[in-house]
């Protein structure tokens, strides 16, 4: 029936509820998934923005540039979006100047070549990029430059850590750091080797946490990412967690570090080994790490990739405390209804029951359990919460675990107008139809997803 709302496959849904622990199934939720993980929500009229611009699995002749609002389903702005005029274009690291203007450095040749160059480009709009220069990285005998990273400090102050190798041993890269020596990121100091790293490591990716300076590296023999801290951020640093400390695996590279709005820290890196692209996250400080997970629709077509986070003006808002009807963004005749406690999706329309105009209308509220977020109340004063992966509504018996199963963040929609709502305790879980149900689950980072999870708020039918 071509009215019937899409939905996946039930293999695809028993494959999200497998990931669960076996009491969510039967007793509801758990308070998140990694226990401490919950999602926080921007303020009001504002939202995060994470941007990433990755060359191709299939070409390195050229970028894309994706966005995000929850740093899991990266939605393409603009394919295509930067090809420079000669040579190649990988490993590309993206940071917003204070100019206003992004600015992106690579590498300029594929692994097989020699690459003394690294190469600069700016965008006022990520979507338009020009050419600015290839940089010679003027060390003696230089073989190859390779995977530039940007590192802001904060003094100000504008660097590039790049990976080198000599002509004597091609193979063997030793991290280096470049100081912009003007504001228009044109002239460079000379290059100085970080210390304590030392060679046969690459992609070092570099945050900086109160004073101190945490690392991540790739050490070229082992295949392995590994961590170390300094005070400095020439060094010297100290290596203390090496092999598969964290549980990534081996053949991980390219690490870039962002932390999310509820304070966790969000590594990605490519696991060219076997073609997929994750991510994993921390709540401790670096410690200890989430089991990595494919990142959802871009994972095997792009490669190594950092990643910055903008706090945006324009963020979805709803009206609190006032009444509202929900109608799906991709069939317009369908709004939220509650049927027997559940959360259902039927045809709406001016000749439908009083009572079915009722139970499809709601009052929007701050949420329990984050006041920038929000919550969903019926007319007998119950709350939409999540239950088993359905959408329900509830009686409020005071707890936190339910304040969290019943609020919801708003996030920005497929069409001009909706908005998506993701769950505070279960982050990257979105409500979506799916057979006429409302549903919590993970996007597959498909724009049918995207649209199957994305609500306009309508005046109320009652």
């Amino acid at each position: 029936m071509t009215t019937r709302p899409p939905a996946p496959s039930r293999r695809a849904l028993l494959r999200a509820m497998a990931v669960l622990p076996a009491t969510a199934l039967v007793l509801g939720e758990a308070p998140g998934l990694l226990g401490t993980a919950l999602a926080a929500a921007p303020a009001a009229g504002s939202a995060s923005r994470y941007t990433i611009v990755p060359f191709l699995n299939s070409s390195d002749a050229t970028v894309n540039v994706y966005q995000s609002d929850d740093a899991t389903d990266f939605r393409l702005l603009q394919s295509s979006a930067y090809t420079p005029p000669s040579n190649r274009i990988r490993d590309a690291s993206v940071f917003k100047h204070t100019n206003g203007y992004y600015y992106v450095t690579y590498t300029t040749h594929t692994w097989q070549d020699t690459s003394t160059t690294i190469g600069f480009a700016r965008s006022s709009d990520r979507v338009n990029w020009t050419f600015l220069y290839d940089y010679t990285v003027p060390i003696t005998n230089l073989s190859r430059a390779w995977a530039p990273e940007w590192f802001v400090d904060s003094d100000g102050s504008v660097n590039v850590i790049v990976s080198c190798s000599v002509t004597s041993d091609e193979w063997i890269f030793t991290p280096y750091l470049l100081k912009a020596t003007n504001s228009a990121l044109t002239a460079w100091s000379s290059p100085v080797a970080l210390s304590g790293i030392g060679s046969n490591h690459i992609d070092t990716y570099i945050v900086k946490v109160g004073s101190t300076y945490h690392a991540f590296t790739k050490n070229e023999t082992a295949k392995y990412i590994e961590y170390g801290t300094a005070s400095s951020l020439a060094g010297p640093y100290t290596i203390t967690r090496t092999g598969d400390w964290a549980g990534w695996g081996s053949y991980r590279e390219g690490p870039s570090v962002i932390q999310l709005d509820n304070g966790a820290w969000r590594i990605f890196f490519d696991g060219y080994g076997d073609g997929n692209y994750y991510y994993s996250d921390s709540y401790d400080s670096f410690a200890t790490w989430s089991a990595p997970k494919a990142l959802p629709g871009i994972s095997g077509t792009a490669r190594h990739f950092t990643v910055i986070k903008e706090t945006v003006t324009g963020g979805p808002t709803l009206t609190k405390n006032a009444t509202r009807s929900f109608r799906s963004g991709n069939y317009t005749t369908r709004y939220w209804q509650e049927q027997s406690a559940l959360l259902n999706l039927p045809v709406v329309t001016s000749s439908s029951t009083t009572a079915e105009k009722q139970a499809s209308t709601f009052t929007v509220v701050a949420g329990l359990a984050d006041a920038n977020a929000y919550s969903f109340r019926d007319a007998a004063g119950n709350y939409l919460r999540h239950y088993s992966f359905r959408g329900r509504f509830d009686a409020n018996d005071g707890t936190a675990s339910f304040a969290k199963d019943a609020t919801f963040i708003a996030r920005t929609g497929s069409a001009s107008g909706s908005v998506r709502f993701e769950s505070y305790n279960y982050p990257g879980y979105y409500l979506r139809h799916y057979n006429y149900q409302l549903r919590v689950e993970q996007p597959d980072g498909t724009d049918l997803f995207r649209q199957d999870s994305s609500f306009v708020a309508a005046t109320a039918w009652a």
